[in-house]
């Protein structure tokens, strides 16, 4: 592809959405095409609104190398492949001469197994299978929703449990989906010619573009054995999310019931001997973990190593035995077995890994009241993971409205493994180099948008008391008519505010995350403008409400990572041993993308006005303030409590009532 032709196909590609071309988009789309054609890799920041899944497809599409485009959110991965990817494949054909294919792919288990479907689900207490859908009580929410499972995986197309609706609870659909570890394979299933999650494989393989989310990428890069198909061009959007989620990916967990179901699951399939000693270390390790206290295990206890070292040795004779016994009387034995050895293997990469100690992984206890003990296990950074896997033999283009955090992208960079700008890594220099690049957003935020920072406010101590926070929030959402969406730095504090707030201001609805859907809170959130809706992390990220419900953005306070998370707390300190400033590195870097993200939920439109409200005054007077701030849209600033009580009131009065 030349570059001259680019402007004609992103005008048609923009034509057939039926958007409008913004100069971003075209600058977005030209730095693309430049980083596909030399090998290199790009980050590139684009606001709200700039239309930046087209700056990527079309110079993806036209360049005719394999894509990859891994999303963070669901929505956006619909929105790629049920109407930015049909309607620009058809816009691009005539000018392409050529059609290409596009596909999504996700994890296994979110595909319906028919072999689950057809002969039954593995059970715990007794041999073989069961028929699910004769235990399930036919009144029960679980056996209306197996039932509804039952006739429609006679109609879908591709299994894919996004494409029911209304959806099934995670209950149900776990008797009809199994994971990758307890699949029994495509050639020794007896669905495996019909599978819903080797069929969409296997249009992957086939596809110009993949659309993927970022687990599967994570479990690609961490696994090994490819997941995904071979691809030149990497396209990361919603990129901000990456570090958490390949973090999360590579983060092991062992609880006490998950080793006791392991017992289970293989005590039938094993001799009594080998069965025994995986009992009794299961009963050594759930004995240590009512003792063990929350956090931080910066060396494993003795009595812990000592039950961890036994379920490790334990789990790998049963996993021995899994492989070289048979039990005929076991019926459909393969995939009793299958499942058993998924959760014995489970088991023991977790009670190994701990046991190895690795310097690069942190270790912490966590005790919840509903979830109970659990030992989890982290790596310190997944920086040089990202860079071995992701960074070498393809171009990468990473893309989000935040990534320029503190006024360069070095700081996000570094979280994936980059030398800064333009350098190349030390030992490194073969490979490319990358280069940030923003292109803006096409809304006019000191026109549109006024950053209030409560100044006046006490600083905020953590259990300490914010009376002086409610009342401002109190009458800042007076003065705005409602219309506020707040984010708060832990649930306890969404909670408190809600319950202060309904008494003092009746006359607001104030919604509260948990108490419905997210789905259903955004819904009524935006169907009427006097309503207020409080949540912590996922409200930062996962709201989209242009229009007159959301004219005001309040943040309690500036959300820092928690002193005592286990993670980050970790980080920080090896950043600090290493001679940086771990408090910017870890910290101050959490805060700016939780911030920034939060927000971009004001101005989601051209016609958008409103407030962003940080009722927290180290935003103003700490010397990291600035480092923040600079992380934000640019909206107008201001300490001047009168002046944006008068700025919400002019808005709410210029509002449509609905």
């Amino acid at each position: 592809m030349t570059k001259s032709s680019l402007p004609e196909l992103l005008h048609a590609a923009v034509t057939a959405v039926g958007g409008t071309e913004r100069p971003g988009q075209v600058t977005m789309a030209e730095a693309v095409a430049e980083v596909i054609d030399d090998g290199s890799h790009l980050l590139v920041q684009a606001g709200t609104g700039t239309g930046k899944s087209l700056g990527y497809l079309v110079p993806a599409l036209a360049h005719g190398e394999r894509v990859v485009v891994a999303t963070a959110t669901l929505a956006l991965q619909r929105q790629l492949v049920e109407r930015d990817l049909p309607r620009t494949v058809d816009a691009l054909h005539p000018l392409l001469r050529r059609r290409p294919q596009f596909a999504m792919l996700k994890g296994r288990s979110n595909y319906l197994c028919l072999h689950r479907l057809h002969e039954g689900v593995p059970q715990d207490e007794d041999e073989g299978l069961f028929d699910q859908f004769e235990a399930a009580a036919p009144s029960s929410k679980l056996g209306q929703d197996l039932l509804r499972l039952r006739d429609w995986s006679g109609d879908t197309e591709s299994g894919d449990r996004d494409d029911l609706s209304p959806g099934v609870s995670d209950r149900a659909w776990s008797q009809v989906s199994v994971s990758s570890r307890e699949c029994l394979g495509a050639t020794r299933c007896a669905y495996g010619a019909e599978c819903f999650a080797e069929t969409a494989r296997e249009q992957a393989k086939l596809a110009d573009v993949v659309v993927t989310n970022h687990a599967l990428l994570a479990i690609d890069a961490i696994e090994g054995a490819p997941v995904l198909p071979q691809h030149e061009v990497l396209i990361v959007d919603e990129a901000h999310e990456l570090v958490s989620r390949v973090t999360g990916a590579a983060t092991g967990e062992l609880t006490p019931g998950q080793v006791n179901r392991a017992v289970r699951r293989a005590a039938k399939l094993v001799n009594e001997k080998v069965a025994d000693q995986l009992q009794t270390a299961a009963e050594g390790f759930e004995r240590v973990m009512e003792l063990a206290l929350p956090g931080r295990l910066e060396e494993v206890p003795e009595d812990l190593g000592y039950a961890l070292l036994a379920l490790r040795d334990a789990t790998r004779n049963v996993i021995v035995a899994l492989g070289s016994t048979r039990d005929k009387s076991v019926q459909d034995e393969d995939a009793v077995r299958k499942q058993a050895l998924a959760s014995v293997e489970g088991v023991h990469a977790v009670a190994e890994r701990v046991t190895l100690g690795s310097e690069y992984d942190v270790v912490w206890y966590e005790r919840h009241d509903r979830f109970g003990a659990s030992l989890r296990v982290a790596p310190l950074s997944v920086s040089g993971l990202l860079r071995e896997k992701l960074f070498t033999e393809r171009s990468v283009v990473l893309t989000s409205a935040t990534l320029k955090l503190g006024g360069d992208f070095n700081g996000v960079g570094a979280s994936l493994g980059l030398a800064p700008e333009g350098t190349a890594a030390p030992g490194d220099e073969e490979q490319p180099v990358w280069k940030g690049l923003d292109v803006g957003s096409p809304f006019d935020y000191p026109k549109q948008g006024i950053l209030y920072v409560a100044k006046h406010l006490n600083r905020p101590a953590r259990d300490g008391d914010r009376s002086d926070m409610l009342d401002e929030l109190t009458e800042l959402i007076q003065a705005a008519g409602g219309r506020t969406l707040g984010l708060f730095s832990s649930m306890r504090a969404a909670q408190n505010a809600a319950e202060e707030l309904r008494s003092r201001i009746p006359e607001y609805p104030i919604l509260l995350q948990g108490e419905e859907t997210l789905g259903e809170l955004i819904k009524n959130f935006a169907a009427d403008p006097r309503t207020c809706l409080f949540g912590t992390l996922s409200l930062w990220q996962g709201v989209d409400v242009p229009g007159p419900s959301c004219q005001l953005v309040v943040m309690d306070k500036i959300p820092f990572p928690r002193p005592d998370d286990p993670l980050m707390s970790a980080r920080q300190k090896a950043v600090e041993e290493a001679g940086g400033n771990g408090f910017m590195a870890v910290a101050a870097t959490h805060a700016a993308l939780l911030m920034a993200q939060g927000a971009g939920r004001l101005v989601r439109a051209s016609g958008d006005r409103g407030v962003v409200a940080v009722l927290d005054p180290r935003l103003a007077t700490a010397r990291y303030g600035s480092y923040l701030k600079s992380s934000l849209p640019d909206f107008w600033s201001t300490t001047d409590r009168n002046q944006v009580r008068r700025s919400l009131t002019a808005i709410d009065a210029a509002s449509p009532a609905d």
